[in-house]
């Protein structure tokens, strides 16, 4: 047996049962939000603190080194490893407890930072620090690296927030420590009193190099041993990354949020001269002081739309300053001091609109993967600091260095902290990149130390810095760090090449693994130069699809949501194509059955090619891999069946009562969903008995002949199962002063070919579709989409399939129905005064068009609308197919089910899209309809 075997066998033998040992998962575990690539041996997913002492005794016994993780969202390489990962988000994941009286809270490591606010809340409390990750970090990965976030001004570092920890020693040495110590306790724990001794023996050097400034996180934090801190172990564990010790449960303190909070947005000319202005800025004693400038500023505008950006005070560099109190005029004087030592200022006191400024640095730091050049951008000198009185100055050495290496970035951080966050576009790609890449950190670290710097102001320095630090600290801290190491971890267990003997900063790097993949692909990867491993590529592991971010009406992963799998996330099944793409630990190319597992529950929702900042689309990955694995080979049956669905839908449209009245008889049915691989506890939609197109043609000399031509694009789902959308299409168009016209020939996008792989099929079907259509738009005609996935399909998957220079016109002129009307100068929707409205957008309408008109327009005209985020479950032909009910269901429980549940009887259930209404008739008593039908039933009679 092998070393993974056997450790496997007996950590099984000690009751760590929750192993995987699998290609995939090992692939799907081999990077965090770094550069680096470390597959492990094994993860395993502990449920217990004697699960956690158990796997450091075994792996010290075995000589496997062993690496903590918590959310996988550390940028420095602090969460990678060669042997054993712990994976503490899976079990170890509860609040313990809340103790109002104390303000204290306790813990397990795998706790999601915003799970803790929510636990805490109740009671008017909240956890300080609030890093931009806080909807997936764990407490645990928090601790690790002594994460800070925004507000550190007012709340401090995590290392200021503990007030106990529980650890596991790479010795096997259970520690409980309180904060701060005081003294070893005799008989204590050896590791205690050995620490003591060494720090008492180097009190001078401790004293002379650490605690300079309040972002100095590099290296371990020994100024906590010192006797005027009271030798406060429990703090100096804080920021080790594992290094040292295994958390098991931590004491944290907690705090009461300020009645008021003020925000003060101060312009400047250049990024180095907010950086100037920032220290002067502290007096006024800020909660947060943040910088960006119009870097970061034009790529929200450029992704998100000019809308995303609001109003800011002229210049090309912006403060963000928060002062925040419980006397409220208190507070308003100290922002109009802030805003009286600029000459451009914007004071904001209402929370919507502070919300939508803060949002500017929230976005803008999640698109930071694009340089302004375009190029993929990389973590690696994510957070130096420097002394906030430095920070103008750095500031301008560090752009002109970056000039030297040709190199760019969006910068922006905690400017009143001195902190500096960039991610930089390194070529990594190219042969010599590693070295350059090496030589840019070496310059930058000189660079930081000489202005008395750290090379981590937050992350921790994990595999990206922890070769650099003799450039920051002298010889005999070095040598403290080693013996610190050798007190708690002798064997050099844990996490080992972090902080002491460190890899190199350019070894085990992703992006040099990687090979281009650009031969006989069906997708064009436009914004990839054509390369389906750079755009797989595009992950950098920031771990937004472990989030649930459904509750600001994203979408963004509904497979995670179900089954809490690493694998199932977006960053988990890119992890594993990336593994394909080396061609290492997944080795079948296209055909791997890793590959295909990692995808076979991702649903195509597209959720992540809006919702994940690096702009990832796993719809379009799995088409692909689909496509690649299967051409020429036999399918699986749902591909023949729900894959070509509009040939069968055109066929049973010739006797549609016949089909039905067949699919009614059990046996039948029972026989007709086992050979079209369909669920058998699924309900199968009707045909219609007459289909729109039949409609249209028949009433065409009724309607009128008169108004502004608009093409309708005739979907089958419209067509051949839900004509009465068309119909109420037809009559709200009509209403606004259009005159709808279709083409002659039968249409499709082609969507359920592409969603099955079928993309040899689904150009030539396609293809024909946008032709027909390029003459409506050539002649400034709007082409109206009523089903939202076909409508998307037209949008962007054609940009994709076919020359980009036939499928753009389309692309121009296809309108969503809200959207049209938006553009209607003349029209004004019908009174909704008094109606409640839940709505559950189509996962490609959010993802492409976005929902934001339809939901304007409701609520413009008087509707109470509440839109649901996440998926319906259904996602075309996902929740039909055998094998995927469970988690289909699992994801309509999430937020569609409860809702409808809750909603009374008169609130309309607002769904465009056909598969949405397929699942709430399937698993609900309600029905949706569709914006068309909801704005008919309000027209007035004449219309």
């Amino acid at each position: 047996m092998d070393r993974a075997a056997n450790l496997a066998t007996d950590l099984r033998r000690r009751g760590v049962t929750d192993l995987l040992t699998d290609s995939m998962s090992r692939s799907a575990f081999s990077s965090d939000a770094s550069l680096y690539r470390v597959p492990p041996l094994l993860v395993a997913r502990p449920r217990s603190a004697e699960d956690v002492a158990a796997a450091v005794e075994l792996c010290a016994r075995h000589e496997i080194p062993l690496t903590a993780r918590g959310a996988g969202t550390s940028v420095a390489g602090n969460a990678v490893g060669p042997g054993l990962v712990l994976d503490f988000s899976r079990h170890l994941r509860k609040v313990v407890r809340v103790d109002p009286e104390t303000r204290t809270a306790v813990v397990q490591p795998g706790v999601i930072q915003a799970e803790l606010q929510r636990a805490a809340a109740p009671h008017g409390l909240r956890f300080g620090p609030d890093p931009s990750t806080h909807t997936r970090c764990t407490i645990g990965g928090m601790i690790g690296n002594n994460a800070c976030g925004s507000r550190t001004l007012g709340y401090g570092r995590t290392s200021d927030n503990v007030a106990g920890l529980k650890a596991v020693t790479g010795n096997g040495t259970i520690l409980d420590l309180s904060s701060p110590l005081g003294e070893p306790a005799p008989g204590g724990p050896a590791e205690v009193a050995a620490l003591h001794d060494l720090a008492a023996a180097n009190l001078a050097t401790i004293r002379t190099e650490f605690a300079r400034f309040g972002r100095q996180v590099s290296g371990y934090a020994l100024e906590h041993l010192l006797p005027e801190r009271r030798f406060d172990v429990a703090r100096l564990l804080v920021g080790s990354e594992g290094t040292l010790a295994v958390l098991t449960e931590a004491t944290v303190t907690l705090v009461t949020d300020p009645a008021h909070r003020v925000l003060v947005v101060l312009g400047y000319d250049d990024i180095a001269a907010a950086g100037d202005a920032a220290p002067t800025l502290l007096e006024h004693l800020p909660t947060a002081c943040e910088g960006i400038d119009a870097r970061i500023v034009d790529v929200v505008r450029t992704r998100k739309g000019p809308d995303a950006v609001p109003p800011l005070p002229r210049g090309a560099a912006w403060l963000f300053v928060e002062v925040a109190g419980d006397d409220e005029a208190e507070v308003r004087d100290r922002a109009g001091r802030v805003a009286a030592g600029c000459e451009d200022a914007l004071v904001v006191t209402d929370p919507a609109r502070a919300a939508a400024l803060w949002r500017i640095r929230e976005d803008g730091a999640g698109l930071s993967g694009r340089s302004p050049a375009g190029r993929p951008a990389h973590g690696g000198w994510e957070d130096a600091a420097v002394p906030p009185a430095m920070l103008g100055r750095y500031l301008r050495d560090f752009e002109s260095l970056m000039g030297e290496f040709d190199v760019t970035g969006l910068p922006y951080g905690h400017f009143g902290d001195g902190c500096l966050h960039i991610r930089i576009d390194w070529p990594l790609d190219r042969p010599d990149g590693p070295q350059r890449f090496r030589s840019f950190l070496e310059s930058a670290a000189t660079l930081v130390a000489g202005y008395g710097g750290s090379l981590s102001g937050e992350h921790g320095d994990g595999r990206a810095r922890s070769e650099l630090l003799p450039r920051m600290y002298s010889e005999p801290v070095i040598d403290l760090f080693a013996q610190v190491k050798g007190i708690f971890d002798p064997g050099d267990v844990l996490n080992p090449g972090v902080l002491v003997r460190p890899r190199p900063v350019d070894a085990d790097l992703r992006i040099p693994a990687a090979r281009p993949v650009r031969g006989s692909l069906a997708l064009a990867y436009r914004h990839d130069g054509g390369d389906f491993g750079q755009s797989v590529h595009r992950c950098t592991g920031v771990g937004k699809c472990r989030a649930d971010n459904t509750g600001s009406g994203g979408v963004m992963c509904p497979s995670y949501l179900a089954t809490r799998e690493e694998k199932d996330s977006t960053r988990g099944r890119a992890r594993v194509l990336q593994e394909m793409v080396n061609g290492s630990l997944v080795s079948g190319g296209w055909r791997s059955p890793e590959v295909h597992e990692a995808l076979d529950l991702c649903l195509s929702c597209k959720g992540c090619a809006s919702d994940c900042p690096t702009g990832i689309d796993m719809a379009a990955y799995k088409s692909e891999v689909l496509h690649q694995s299967y051409r020429g080979r036999l399918r699986p049956a749902a591909h023949y069946s729900l894959g070509r669905l509009p040939l069968w839908a055109r066929l049973a449209g010739r006797m549609p009562r016949v089909v039905n009245a067949a699919l009614r008889v059990p046996g039948l049915r029972r026989a007709a969903l086992a050979v079209a691989g369909v669920d058998r506890r699924r309900n199968l939609p009707e045909f219609a008995p007459r289909t729109f197109r039949d409609w249209f043609e028949r009433t065409r000399d009724e309607r009128p002949a008169e108004g502004r031509p608009v093409m309708l694009f005739v979907d089958t789902f419209t067509d051949h199962f839900a004509p009465e959308v068309g119909r109420a299409t037809v009559a709200v168009l009509e209403a606004a002063g259009y005159r709808p016209q279709i083409s002659e020939r039968r249409q499709c996008c082609a969507l359920t070919w592409i969603s099955t792989g079928q993309l040899d099929a689904a150009k030539k079907i396609l293809g024909r579709t946008v032709t027909e259509l390029a003459e409506a738009a050539e002649a400034g005609i709007p082409i109206v989409g009523m089903e939202p996935s076909c409508t998307a399909v037209l949008r962007s998957d054609a940009l994709e399939l076919l020359d980009e220079a036939v499928a753009a016109p389309v692309a121009e002129r296809t309108r969503t129905l809200a959207e049209l009307l938006a553009e209607t100068p003349d029209w004004r929707p019908p009174s909704f005064d008094g109606t409640t409205v839940v709505a559950q957008p189509h996962c490609h309408h959010h993802a492409v068009m976005g929902w934001g008109q339809d939901a304007e327009m409701l609520e413009n005209a008087g509707a109470e609308v509440r839109r649901l985020g996440g998926c319906c479950g259904l996602a075309g032909n996902f929740g039909v197919e055998k094998g995927h009910y469970e988690v289909s269901v699992a994801v309509a429980e999430h937020q569609l089910l409860p809702a409808l549940r809750e909603a009374d009887a008169d609130t309309v259930v607002l769904a465009d899209g056909f598969s949405c209404r397929t699942q709430i008739a399937d698993l609900s008593p309600r029905q949706g309809v569709h914006l068309a039908q909801l704005l008919a039933e309000r027209l007035a009679p004449d219309s």
